[in-house]
């Protein structure tokens, strides 16, 4: 579902445009914010109106007045996070992320728009979101993955090895992998350029798996194509869809008896940043630069340790071998 500003009041296209104009938003994080963003304003309109809020959907945010933004208080919004509790079902993590582009555009009206004297955001808490540790495969699974895709005998075989050598290797994002362009790839200094998250972009160096994944396919492809900048191209040899990528992934998983298990793209990059960290000792920074994480707490989540060396680290205290004396 796409923006129509023109059923959006001055105030929020004017945020969109901030979002993408100076903060560089990518369009698909500008729709999504929109879009929580709809759910918001419907849902202020209704009950600042006596409206039901079950008819919210169907209500034009261009109704919603500046003068309903300046009464919102840090209990409004507790209100709003009920109802996403409850009458939505939103869990926590979902609440809390529908509520950080809630948070986004009063920070925007108050300090930037100076539309508002203050920001009923400040002292908003969200509900305590569970860190669960991410899955992923372990190396066992991810070589009986590389090997399914090596022994596939489809006609685009070496695109498809290609592609999971990449997710398993650099722990690319989706968007940053269907995004590459055939000049991104750089094989005398071994190094792809990558555009991630915000337009950042960074420098990501190639081992000899993806170097190799890559020329064989790059060799393979039929020219000229109808995208000749695009890496990775379907069959009509347009750029290959975040979609196509996902199926590509399902059907590895399940060739590798791995389906089944919640496992898709970004659990790849998931499992990616854990082998570097627990088999090839990468530390936490260098993880940071490599995944294109912002903050050095995202990429801690990668940090988990197995049960094995959980018990190593308990069987290497010089204690462990002393015994009560009988």
């Amino acid at each position: 579902m796409g923006i129509d500003r023109s059923q959006n009041p001055l105030f929020l296209n004017d945020y969109l445009t901030y979002l993408d104009v100076i903060r560089g938003k990518a369009q698909r994080t500008v729709t999504e914010y929109y879009q929580d963003l709809l759910l918001f304003l419907r849902w202020l309109h209704c009950t600042r109106s006596g409206l039901p809020v079950s008819e919210a959907g169907e209500i034009s945010v261009s109704d919603v007045t500046e003068t309903e933004l300046k009464q919102v208080t840090v209990s409004v919004l507790y209100d709003y996070i009920r109802y996403l509790r409850d009458d939505r079902g939103n869990t926590p993590r979902s609440v809390s992320r529908r509520m950080s582009a809630v948070r986004s555009l009063f920070r925007y009206l108050t300090k930037t728009k100076g539309l508002l004297a203050a920001d009923p955001c400040q002292n908003l808490e969200l509900p305590t979101v569970k860190k669960n540790l991410p899955r992923f495969l372990t190396l066992e699974e991810s070589r009986r993955m590389l090997e399914s895709a090596e022994n596939e005998k489809s006609e685009d075989s070496l695109r498809d090895y290609c592609i999971v050598t990449l997710f398993l290797n650099c722990g690319f994002r989706l968007s940053e992998l269907v995004g590459m362009n055939v000049g991104d790839v750089d094989f005398f200094d071994r190094q792809i350029r990558v555009l991630g998250k915000g337009s950042k972009e960074r420098i990501v160096y190639l081992n000899d798996a993806c170097l190799s994944a890559l020329h064989e396919y790059i060799q393979s492809r039929e020219n000229p194509p109808q995208e000749p900048n695009a890496l990775f191209l379907s069959r009509n040899h347009r750029r290959i869809s975040r979609r196509r990528v996902q199926q590509i992934v399902e059907n590895m998983l399940s060739a590798s008896g791995l389906s089944g298990r919640g496992l898709s793209t970004h659990k790849l990059r998931h499992t990616a940043a854990t082998l570097m960290y627990q088999h090839g000792h990468v530390d936490t920074l260098t993880l940071k630069e490599i995944l294109g994480h912002q903050s050095i707490a995202t990429t801690e989540i990668y940090t988990h340790l197995s049960s094995e060396q959980r018990q190593d680290a308990i069987d290497s205290n010089p204690l462990a071998g002393e015994h009560r004396k009988k």
